[in-house]
């Protein structure tokens, strides 16, 4: 297979290529990224032998029809992604997640691609109270973040109803990992506690989120790729449901630090209580996640611990 992987120097994305490479060795992998502060080199440098890298705006056509030349299948990672980010100025994310799929989409419907799979996320279907949502809930973003996947979910729909493009969207619960921007809790909390700094969590820290290590997630992703029914979505969740208190907690302790470092500060706008979906749709395919929450959690610590040469490149 000749594959064009879009953000693939992001923290998924480049998790994504790794995995790829390791399971298909014999596909031929290109990589288009923009390179912002999220999307990185650094996080390709054991692989950039292996790969062909084009530097790109998902939005530029001109750009999109020299990555897709000659591609069988196209996985779209690229994405503005920090909620936090999207509050303050949302008009890079609707450009990038919304128009920059769209972009993605008509390029591939010409060039008749066999495979497209949209990455999307959980928080379409907004907050949970109770229970898990389905592929078939609702949508009630409640970010521009969050709404823009929605978009650029019910694009790539489309582009499957009215052009038969055989798109299948993957919507995930929050990631982490090796290689993920320090902007994100859980490595953000790893390098503040580390520098014996306060870490300060939103309000009173009670919002759930359910957690799934990005290794799993890729492996999940790969397998929609090869065995999903296009014009289907396929919720991919962990089932370790937290606290953003209890995960703070935990990293605490993990480092050895007091937990009188925890500041509860002003709750962030919109704030979503709880996240969490059913995921048994993707199990029938045959995926199950291969880590425990807690094996996964201290693998990523140690990851980082040992890898503060690349926190500082990327970071500056």
């Amino acid at each position: 297979m000749r594959l064009l992987i879009t953000g693939g120097a992001g923290f998924i994305g480049s998790n994504f290529v790794r995995q790829v490479l390791e399971s298909h060795p014999d596909y031929s992998i290109k990589v288009l990224d923009k390179l912002t502060y999220a999307g990185r080199l650094e996080n390709l440098s054991d692989v950039t032998d292996k790969i062909q890298f084009l530097r790109g705006d998902i939005c530029r056509e001109e750009d999109v029809d020299q990555a897709m030349e000659h591609c069988d299948a196209v996985v779209n990672f690229a994405a503005e992604t920090h909620v936090d980010r999207s509050i303050a100025e949302s008009r890079s994310f609707l450009r990038t997640n919304v128009m920059g799929t769209h972009v993605l989409l008509d390029a591939a419907r010409k060039r008749d691609i066999d495979r497209f799979v949209q990455i999307g996320t959980d928080e379409v279907y907004g907050s949970c109270i109770s229970g898990s949502f389905s592929e078939s809930s609702l949508l009630r973003p409640s970010s521009p973040y969050s709404a823009s996947k929605a978009g650029a979910d019910l694009l790539a729909i489309a582009y499957f109803t009215t052009y038969a493009l055989p798109a299948s969207i993957t919507r995930s619960s929050n990631n982490f990992g090796p290689y993920q921007y320090p902007e994100k809790l859980i490595p953000f909390f790893i390098f503040k506690a580390r520098r014996g700094e306060r870490l300060p969590v939103y309000g009173s820290g009670q919002n759930i989120r359910d957690w799934l290590y990005v290794r799993d997630n890729c492996a999940a992703i790969d397998l929609v790729l090869h065995k999903g029914k296009p014009g289907e979505i396929y919720n991919i969740g962990g089932g370790n449901e937290f606290t953003n208190l209890e995960i703070t907690r935990r990293i605490l302790s993990k480092l050895s630090k007091p937990m009188n470092m925890i500041e509860h500060v002003k709750d962030r706008l919109g704030h979503d209580f709880r996240y969490s979906i059913d995921a048994s749709k993707v199990h029938e395919l045959g995926w199950e996640p291969k880590r425990t929450f807690d094996d996964a959690i201290e693998a990523t610590i140690e990851w980082y611990l040992k890898n503060e040469e690349w926190v500082k490149k990327v970071m500056t």
